[in-house]
């Protein structure tokens, strides 16, 4: 009897799960490349086909997945991530991998590019996890004609007796937790109707998957009460944006890659080289982790947002923060990236950022010292005394470092890297041609 493989229990698990508990329709999730999430339904009698040869669709019809001439492509479903939705017990949802017909990677998937860069650090005994912190908005609706109308005026952890905006909070933190995403924390962040939602740390395509059901589901829950929520990186001007910022670790031989007791800062080589490695090629990859021509509305000095290249323990002014590890605990060592929006593609985002630590390391970048003080406190010239230097202050000059960056276009791929460079540069041209309306306010009585 040939043995059972461990994708063998798992399609066999799916599919009895999914008889047991009448599933009436299984959605299959994947994401363009730029962290749209995308899906079709298939019945459970499709099931079975679809766990061991894929569905194929059409790829052209996808942002920056094929040409007309070569459309074909297959979902091939991952069952490990097969969950029944929270909202709806009737359907299931699986994540897929999408690959050509002959079975080999398809170079427009932004999960084989996570996969891809994984699999690299793989190779150098490491595994990687990531434990972010979602930001995003509550609104009355979605539109654009007027300001955003809020829903609350609380602040920073404010605790409120019925108050409509917690309680939706409170149900979208029970619906994940119900589809197999845990939850760390939740609160209320610093800007009125600004919540926050903390997924617990695990594996990092596990996590990039989660990142898209959590959104999904935030935006659903939000619509079931008529209102809107939002991951606009700065929806509001006056108050500070939305991050993600996300705390990743290295683990070998099922050891805290990052941890040392011996160091002062308690952090290995490994994780020294880990962080100079993305401080030196943050401004190369700023334009994934912060892929809108709004997410430059948030990184600006004065609202928490990260714009100087540089590290800290507990300097939240800095790119890079690394909290101090619980106790003598040596897996609880990490690093806290705090650059990205929750409006990025977390399957990209993910790759750069292990791409550019996983090169600090093999390189042996040196770390610069720490930024021990306020750095929004400091002139220019005192910046450049300690040479600190900055992100990209929009997205034209981010896509100009992007465009320069061999460890980027190698990490993403061909394919994935000449795509994004194209559809950001047509995002930058209607952004850069458009009349807003604060200059009609400043201009048009005066001028």
């Amino acid at each position: 009897m040939k043995p059972t493989t461990k994708l063998d229990a798992q399609r066999d698990y799916v599919l009895k799960t999914s008889e047991e508990r009448q599933i009436k329709y299984i959605q299959l999730w994947f994401s363009d490349v730029l962290g749209t999430p995308k899906s079709f339904q298939i019945t459970p009698a499709e099931l079975e086909n679809a766990l061991f040869d894929g569905m194929t669709f059409d790829g052209s019809a996808i942002d920056g997945f094929s040409r007309i001439q070569e459309s074909d492509v297959l979902a091939m479903p991952d069952p490990q991530t097969f969950a029944i939705l929270a909202t709806d017990h009737s359907v299931a949802r699986i994540f897929c991998d999408i690959v050509n017909l002959d079975g080999s990677p398809f170079e427009g998937c932004p999960r084989n590019v996570l996969r891809r860069t994984l699999e690299k650090a793989h190779d150098k005994g490491f595994a990687f996890f990531a434990a972010p912190e979602l930001e995003y908005f509550y609104f009355a609706d979605s539109d654009p004609s007027h300001p955003p109308k809020l829903l609350d005026f609380g602040s920073y952890f404010e605790l409120t007796v019925a108050d409509f905006t917690s309680k939706l909070r409170k149900e979208t933190v029970l619906a994940l937790e119900d589809s197999g995403i845990p939850v760390e924390y939740s609160q209320h962040e610093d800007a009125p109707s600004q919540h926050e939602i903390d997924l617990r740390y695990t594996d990092a395509l596990t996590m990039a998957d989660n990142i898209l059901a959590t959104r999904l589901i935030i935006k659903e829950i939000a619509s079931r009460h008529n209102v809107h929520a939002s991951f606009m990186p700065k929806p509001l001007a006056g108050v500070q944006g939305s991050g993600m910022h996300t705390h990743f670790s290295l683990f070998k031989n099922e050891r805290n890659a990052f941890s040392d007791s011996s160091d002062e800062y308690r952090l290995s080589e490994t994780a020294k080289g880990f962080i100079a490695g993305i401080m030196r090629h943050a401004p190369e990859f700023t334009a994934v982790t912060n892929q809108w021509v709004n997410s430059y509305k948030r990184l600006v000095a004065g609202y928490e947002a990260p714009i100087y290249v540089s590290w800290a323990r507990n300097n939240r002014s800095a790119l890079i923060r690394v909290p101090v590890a619980k106790g003598a605990d040596p897996d609880s060592s990490r690093i806290e990236y705090r650059a990205p929006d929750a409006a990025c593609n977390p399957y990209l985002s993910f790759s750069v950022i292990l791409a550019a630590g996983l090169k600090g390391i093999e390189e042996g970048y040196k770390l610069p010292e720490e930024a021990s003080a306020n750095l929004y406190n400091m002139s220019v010239e005192e910046l450049q005394s300690l040479n600190i230097t900055f992100l990209p202050g929009n997205l034209d000059e981010a896509l100009a470092m992007m465009e320069k960056s061999e460890l980027v276009r190698d990490t993403l791929g061909s394919h994935v890297f000449e795509w994004f460079i194209r559809n950001k540069h047509d995002e930058w041209s209607a952004y850069k041609t458009h009349v807003s309306q604060f200059e009609l306010d400043r201009y048009l009585r005066s001028l």
